[in-house]
């Protein structure tokens, strides 16, 4: 896949990148930058979700009305969630209203919460999955040896759709592999602050107390 110089400001960007202001934006700040909040992290996997079978452009189009929602997609209100809220959410035309894919990520925000009691955070488990430096790329290919393992370990911890192509989105989403094209504009600032970020540690979550 090449890169696409064809964008007003000059720059070279990614192919799947259109011309909408809306989607350079995502590309140009989002896209391959490391994250490690737990919000944004479980927010992210949760839309990865929702997007298969689809663009990732229907998706960020209703990327507000999701967060609304989903209460921000935060996992310990999301875990809340019952018959009522899907319901409702099934009724909201401004997301993908899809009933297997609501109900899952009401039963990944009760796997998130586990993860954090017993990881300390979402970021720990999810980044020790990253591909080591030096890894070929996989640049242009729908999953990794990385993305395949994650799915396995998520599938076993009782997570639902998480497949290893979902995952590997997932994880080009959130920097744990940069895929930006040599060319693009993004891939140097992007290996940089791959270069510079903290890697989320696990660690005791403070009200567990020593074994």
């Amino acid at each position: 896949m090449t890169a696409n110089s064809a964008f007003s400001d000059g720059l070279a960007r990614c192919a799947w990148v259109d011309t909408s202001a809306e989607y350079m934006a995502y590309h140009d700040n989002e896209w391959g930058r490391p994250q490690g909040d737990d919000r944004a992290l479980f927010e992210q996997l949760c839309l990865e979700g929702f997007q298969s079978g689809l663009s990732w452009r229907t998706i960020l189009n209703k990327r507000e009305a999701f967060r609304r929602g989903f209460a921000a997609f935060d996992p310990a209100k999301v875990a809340r969630f019952g018959e009522k809220q899907v319901l409702a959410l099934l009724a909201d035309a401004g997301i993908v209203r899809h009933r297997g894919k609501i109900e899952a990520v009401i039963n990944n925000a009760r796997r998130a919460l586990e993860m954090i009691e017993r990881e300390g955070s979402l970021g720990a488990f999810f980044w020790r999955f990253e591909a080591p430096p030096g890894s070929p790329s996989t640049r242009g290919a729908s999953t990794s040896a990385q993305s395949e393992a994650l799915s396995k370990a998520l599938k076993k911890l009782g997570w639902k759709f998480v497949g290893p192509t979902t995952v590997y989105a997932f994880m080009q989403s959130v920097g744990m592999v940069n895929d930006h094209h040599p060319d693009c504009h993004c891939h140097g600032p992007s290996e940089q602050a791959r270069k510079a970020f903290r890697r989320p540690a696990i660690r005791r979550p403070a009200n567990r107390r020593p074994a």
